[in-house]
């Protein structure tokens, strides 16, 4: 296990502790793979994906069903999945995923969040470099099943060696693009898919302490609470209580 788990398991409590904000966000993200690919799962990879992951984030099946059927109706807002580069105070960049129906108020809501904290919002491109774009999937594990055989057979297909794994599950890490390719291959092997989705992993990250990262830390926070947003990135080091508290 290295550095893209450690950072991945240290952020996410934060990024999916409030529950009502989680079914939100999975609601949205159902909306617009129906609206991209039709409202079966068997006939949407996207959909049948996040489907799978709102079942690990115990989002009720009623609730999946009902935003699959909202997503078809005429009056149902039509969201846009629009990105915001930034940097928070000190020398942080900042990566914000939004899922919205309104971008003009969407981008006055985030810009105003880096003003107030003294940050600053970018321009398209201008801290995406600094971060790795991975699909990544959380596998159950067969009987007499060899992780690295597996990993040996995914590599030209984007998997990375990087995986973690305990007595029930594995997750495995690739490139943003093989996400549709991996899928096929989990599924046509017979694995069961507990999980998949998109994460963005500094290449680097920088310290901070006290007041300084006190306020960048609020200014995510901040980011976060907006209905808008869907996920926030930053190359700010996780603190070590972030990783206690794992």
């Amino acid at each position: 296990m290295g550095r893209a788990f450690e950072y991945r398991k240290a952020r996410k409590l934060k990024r999916w502790g409030n529950m009502a904000r989680v079914f939100t966000r999975v609601g949205k993200e159902i909306s617009i793979a129906v609206k991209e690919g039709g409202p079966d799962p068997e006939n949407n990879p996207r959909l049948r994906a996040i489907i799978q992951t709102a079942k690990r984030e115990n989002m009720p099946k009623e609730n999946v069903e009902r935003a699959i059927k909202n997503a078809m109706g005429k009056d149902q807002k039509d969201y846009k999945m629009m990105n915001y580069e930034g940097y928070a105070p000190h020398g942080i960049a900042v990566f914000v995923e939004t899922a919205t129906d309104n971008t003009t108020r969407t981008v006055a809501n985030v810009r105003a969040v880096f003003n107030k904290f003294g940050g600053s919002l970018g321009v398209s491109g201008s801290v995406d470099f600094m971060f790795k774009h991975n699909s990544v999937f959380t596998i159950a594990k067969k009987d007499d099943m060899s992780i690295e055989d597996l990993i040996l057979e995914l590599i030209d297909l984007g998997v990375e060696e990087e995986y973690e794994e305990d007595e029930e599950e594995v997750t495995i890490y690739a490139e943003f693009q093989s996400f549709n390719a991996i899928q096929t291959y989990l599924e046509e092997n017979g694995f069961e898919i507990k999980s998949s989705e998109f994460t963005r992993i500094p290449m680097d990250e920088k310290d901070l302490e006290g007041d300084d990262r006190a306020e960048v830390e609020k200014m995510i926070e901040r980011l976060e609470e907006d209905e808008d947003v869907q996920a926030v990135y930053s190359t700010l080091k996780p603190s070590d209580e972030d990783e206690d508290e794992e």
